[in-house]
């Protein structure tokens, strides 16, 4: 059976092909939806004269110029997974209650007894030293970073100012370094001074708890020293 040059043909008049093999190599079913543009720039422009535009039309092209294809894409999209979770304040432990004694373990101040005094709306623990006994100032701590201790001050009527919150400890905006090389050195550098409000909102809270805390008989100087544990020595295994 002889075939011709081309190929397409078996024999003059009989194709190699059926039709819907032809319909498919030659990719017409992909302009299927295309319209007829005519051939003649005359004939073009008697067309877009007496074509009028209208919804229909504008539809039309739409739906022809955003035809969903389909075909796989060719890589992978990944869906953003939804979180279903809500953002909840965590539930204060109940080894912890105002006036307890903690011990920090991450942070600045790690290793330093402090005294609780309330949980914030976030969650966090706001705690301090008091500054004057022990140098830690005011501070939000996690409570996942604390140890509760046994020992406790009676801080029922220490009264703690409304404005000390979340907010309270949020860091001012610093100008931004202009790239010079006396900045990159840190030459002529400003100590940062503590704004004047906290330090007077701090004085307060040391003057309600220090009596209370002269009080009971060394718990200052437990205050004062800093926790640490020696070889051997399991932290779960002791009772603080």
């Amino acid at each position: 059976m002889a075939v011709n040059k081309e190929g397409a043909q078996l024999i003059p008049g009989v194709s190699r092909l059926s039709r819907s093999q032809r319909y498919a190599k030659r990719g017409l079913f992909l302009m299927k939806n295309k319209v007829a543009v005519p051939r003649k720039a005359s004939d073009r422009k008697a067309a877009a004269r007496d074509e009028k535009p209208t919804d229909v039309n504008v539809d039309l092209v739409k739906a022809l110029t955003h035809k969903k294809s389909s075909l796989y894409p060719a890589d992978t999209l990944r869906k953003p997974k939804v979180n279903h979770k809500s953002n909840r304040p965590a539930a204060l432990k109940e080894t912890i209650s105002p006036g307890s004694v903690l011990i920090l373990l991450a942070g600045r101040f790690r290793g330093k007894r402090v005294v609780f005094l309330k949980q914030l709306e976030s969650g966090l623990l706001l705690v301090t030293g008091p500054y004057r006994v022990n140098g830690v100032p005011m501070r939000r701590v996690n409570q996942a970073y604390v140890i509760a201790t046994s020992a406790k001050v009676d801080v029922s009527d220490v009264t703690i100012p409304e404005n000390i919150n979340d907010s309270y400890f949020s860091r001012e905006q610093e100008p931004k370094l202009k790239g010079t090389e006396e900045e990159f050195f840190g030459e002529n550098a400003v100590k940062k001074a503590v704004p004047s409000h906290k330090a007077a909102d701090q004085k307060t809270i040391d003057n309600q708890i220090i009596p209370k805390i002269r009080s009971q008989n060394m718990l200052a100087s437990y205050l004062r020293s800093s926790f640490s544990l020696s070889k051997g020595q399991a932290p779960h295994l002791m009772k603080f």
